[in-house]
């Protein structure tokens, strides 16, 4: 690689990263700057030009209190980090990880606290490419406890179902990719129709609720059109 194309590269990543940047300093204050800022964050960490941070400095700063702009539902995979995948740092979001992203009472009481008592402007169910607890909620897995959160993914198997025309098992990969997006939407929906009060600051537009997809290759996040 020469010199005028390494420059020419750099170039590129830095008006990349000044353009998707929100000013230094303005946290995200509505919904839809929270939104934007995360999918900013997303276009940041699929072209390599992640925030410089100083975690242990970030860490001081948030010490003695928080106001994250997001509360993210995700899955507990390892490869999903939403820090990460969003290019955040330490006090930007909340996090209510479980395996296939599933909305049960505890963190419907949690995303409560988020927003009602703490501020968070954002909520947003990210689901990502190759779940495997949604895989197992296809092939009906049983398994201690792991039964119990399947079947808070089995309502958006058995819609996706509907709509497959041929091979509605896991060995289809068009199948798999359904039930994620599918399950996303069922978890959104979850969180007005379980929760008054999300769905009163919703109504109020106070907050925004949305759904997203994770693909673990590109690293990019599609939001869902539908899952709002």
């Amino acid at each position: 690689m020469n010199k005028q194309h390494i420059i020419a590269t750099v170039a590129a990543c830095a008006a990349i990263h000044n353009a998707i940047a929100l000013p230094e300093g303005k946290p995200p204050s509505t919904p839809d700057e929270a939104l934007a800022e995360l999918r900013a964050g997303n276009e940041r960490f699929q072209n390599g030009v992640a925030e410089r941070r100083d975690l242990l400095e970030e860490a001081k700063d948030t010490s003695g209190g928080q106001k994250p702009f997001a509360a993210i539902v995700s899955c507990i995979d390892s490869r999903t980090s939403t820090e990460l995948i969003f290019d955040q740092g330490i006090g930007d979001v909340f996090n209510a990880r479980l395996a296939g992203n599933v909305v049960d009472e505890d963190v419907l009481g949690s995303l409560e606290f988020a927003t009602k008592v703490a501020g968070a402007k954002l909520v947003a169910v990210i689901g990502h490419s190759g779940c495997g607890a949604v895989v197992g909620a296809i092939d009906k897995v049983e398994l201690g406890n792991l039964t119990g959160l399947l079947d808070r993914i089995e309502p958006a198997v058995a819609r996706a179902a509907k709509e497959q025309k041929g091979d509605d098992t896991a060995k289809n990969p068009e199948f798999v990719n359904a039930c994620i997006e599918e399950n996303v939407r069922w978890q959104v929906k979850q969180l007005t129709e379980k929760s008054p009060i999300l769905k009163e600051l919703a109504d109020k537009g106070q907050i925004r609720i949305v759904g997203g997809v994770h693909d673990l290759a590109s690293g990019k996040v599609q939001f869902l059109a539908d899952a709002d």
